[in-house]
């Protein structure tokens, strides 16, 4: 197992098909950090879907608003449309390459769209360098994101089963 050196900067993220630890990396995106760990804290991430999947590219989550298949608004057709109820976020781009395993904000076309959706890097994406904000980076169970089910739309998509701030977890 890997070994967490800060628990309040680390996710430990339960989906359908295994565990994954995230990294954060707070010195780099403080803004998107504290809001993963503020929707973590809420549990908004429990339950959400895996909406949109591409083979070679990303995996694709966090639209607490019609992604989360335990609650009244879960919209299949509609996931990934959506965020949170709280404000976008102003981008924090940095020179942190999207390799694999790494943790980036979904926006709009609008560089401070960004709200509650993320995606994990299959492999090198290094065209989406400094237009995307990196909060995190999956120091293990990369072999279970690369389980997660394709589609653009999922599916029966895997899920979030729940998300965690490592400090959290007992």
């Amino acid at each position: 197992m890997a070994e967490i050196k800060d628990r309040e900067n680390a996710l430990i993220m339960e989906t359908t098909k295994g565990k994954v630890v995230i990294e954060l990396f707070p010195d780099l995106a403080p803004g998107h950090v504290a809001r993963i760990k503020e929707l973590a804290r809420e549990g908004a991430y429990d339950g959400v879907v895996f909406h949109r999947v591409i083979e070679g590219f990303m995996a694709q989550t966090g639209d607490v608003k019609f992604g989360n298949s335990s609650k009244p608004t879960f919209a299949p057709s509609q996931a990934g449309m959506g965020g949170s109820e709280k404000p976008d976020l102003k981008a924090e781009f940095s020179n942190a390459n999207h390799g694999r395993g790494t943790c980036s904000m979904a926006r709009s076309q609008n560089p401070n769209s960004a709200n509650s959706q993320f995606f994990i890097c299959f492999d090198d994406a290094a065209f989406l360098n400094r237009q995307y904000t990196v909060w995190g980076q999956v120091i293990e169970g990369m072999d279970n994101v690369d389980k997660i089910k394709r589609g653009e739309p999922v599916q029966d998509p895997d899920k979030i089963v729940s998300l965690k701030v490592a400090a959290d977890v007992k």
